[in-house]
């Protein structure tokens, strides 16, 4: 039984037309006409363009065209289709429950990061230390002198080597006993962690007349 290939190229010859010849009357590539009379199916374009070749070729050899395309359809071989047993899906992203829970972890390992990294640095900070009163150069009639400001809350404060309660807001008032000796006030803010802030205020103790 001829194949498609076979009585083409049998009723080309039969014609006396050479290869070249039928290509300028078909328009179509001495290749392919080749490639199509030899059956040689990986050389040739898809099925559609084919088609068209072979109706082509078939009308110009004056052959019936709807035979010459059955036999197509009867050569031509199955178009194999490749089937990956493993498909790749590494590239297709996919939020799912999955996605949900690695990001609520990151989000909380960031957050909890920036906060001990926070308190790390809080902790290693000297504390703040705003002394209100007395002002600098201010002159003192009493032997009692009134210190307030504001610190860190944790922060231990000693006033003159005398220790001083501070508030949970930071803040600390108390008085100190001055003589006619004393010139400054000293005030220490001292860290967990052994930082410390110191303010000196100088003061001019005055004698009431």
């Amino acid at each position: 039984m001829r194949n498609i290939g076979q009585k083409l190229q049998e009723t080309r010859k039969a014609k006396g037309l050479t290869v070249k010849q039928l290509e300028k009357e078909t328009k179509i590539k001495a290749d392919f006409i080749k490639a199509i009379e030899m059956n040689d199916w990986e050389k040739l374009p898809e099925y559609p363009v084919l088609q068209g070749f072979i109706k082509n070729i078939a009308a110009t050899l004056r052959l019936d065209v709807n035979q010459t395309i059955a036999l197509l359809r009867r050569d031509y071989p199955p178009k194999k289709l490749k089937v990956n047993p493993t498909p790749d899906i590494k590239n297709k992203f996919y939020w799912g429950p999955r996605s949900t829970f690695l990001t609520a972890l990151i989000v909380i390992a960031v957050l909890v990061l920036s906060y001990l990294g926070l308190q790390y640095y809080q902790f290693t900070q000297p504390p703040t230390l705003n002394v209100i009163r007395p002002e600098q150069g201010q002159e003192v009639f009493d032997i009692d002198l009134l210190v307030e400001g504001r610190t860190d809350p944790e922060a231990t404060l000693i006033i003159n080597n005398q220790p001083t309660l501070v508030s949970e807001d930071g803040s600390f008032s108390t008085k100190i006993n001055i003589s006619s000796q004393t010139s400054e006030v000293v005030v220490e803010a001292t860290t967990r962690s052994d930082k410390k802030t110191v303010v000196v205020r100088e003061i001019i103790p005055v004698s009431e007349q």
